[in-house]
């Protein structure tokens, strides 16, 4: 049953099935939001889509290093940010699938008014972040840390775009302070497995596993400035996807 995936046509049918039932997802969402309200009700819909093509498509995932994550965050009484590196499109509903616990995206504000992306993103609580001018995306920082301050994890992809070779960008700043601003963990991650699932440019899903990895927290206080604490938490990235590719092998 796995071999027609592997074909031409598999990879043309695992796109169309993605693509159509977005919609129907975003539906489901937006129906539960008046019994569940807005999170609960994304975070109950997302995820299951998000495993469901992950098995239609059969890319297994597999967490590693969760149960080490101190009990605080384990039980959501320390909000976080997540940073990985960024290999794929299919990285964020793989990270939506495999995160323990409900974690939103930052994302231009622009996309607020997409159609369907930017309604399950009202529903989530996606973060959008007005970066018309210096002054507003500032404004929007100051926002979304208050919002992390109030309990909202966060995942962010430090790149700000995904690689088109598999080795990682240099890392933006902007994610780096948000943390400083809301003063919280960092939680490091590496997300391996994109580059061959779904690579940069191309439309066809290809079999294939997600390895994921999540280091311990980094404190931004403990570093004494920001260019400190973004080669911390990069050095402590690349380390994590060497052994996220050593377990994969």
């Amino acid at each position: 049953m796995a071999n027609w995936r592997d074909t031409g046509f598999g990879g043309v049918v695992m796109v169309a099935w993605a693509l159509a039932t977005v919609p129907l997802t975003v539906l489901g969402i937006l129906l539960a939001v008046p019994v569940l309200g807005r999170q609960r009700a994304f975070f109950t819909v997302g995820p299951m889509f998000a495993r469901g093509m992950a098995w239609f498509c059969h890319i297994p995932y597999t967490l590693h290093g969760w149960e080490q994550m101190p009990d605080a965050i384990r039980e959501g009484r320390q909000s976080v940010i997540f940073m990985s590196n960024h290999e794929s499109q299919m990285d964020p509903p793989i990270l939506v699938a495999a995160l323990p616990l409900p974690a939103v995206y930052i994302a231009k504000k622009e996309l607020k008014y997409v159609p369907f992306i930017g309604w399950a993103g009202w529903a989530a609580g996606v973060i959008f972040i007005d970066r018309g001018d210096r002054e507003r995306a500032r404004r929007s920082i100051l926002e979304a840390a208050q919002q992390i301050r109030d309990g909202k994890n966060v995942v962010i992809f430090p790149e700000g775009t995904r690689s088109h070779t598999g080795q990682m960008l240099p890392f933006k700043k902007g994610g780096f302070a948000l943390a400083q601003d809301a003063g919280v963990p960092i939680v490091p991650m590496a997300t391996v497995g994109g580059h061959q699932v779904l690579p940069p440019g191309s439309l066809k899903i290809r079999p294939g596993r997600y390895t994921l990895l999540m280091g311990q927290p980094v404190h931004p206080a403990d570093h004494p400035d920001r260019e400190a604490l973004v080669q911390e938490v990069r050095r402590r990235i690349e380390e994590l996807v060497a052994q996220a590719h050593e377990t994969a092998c």
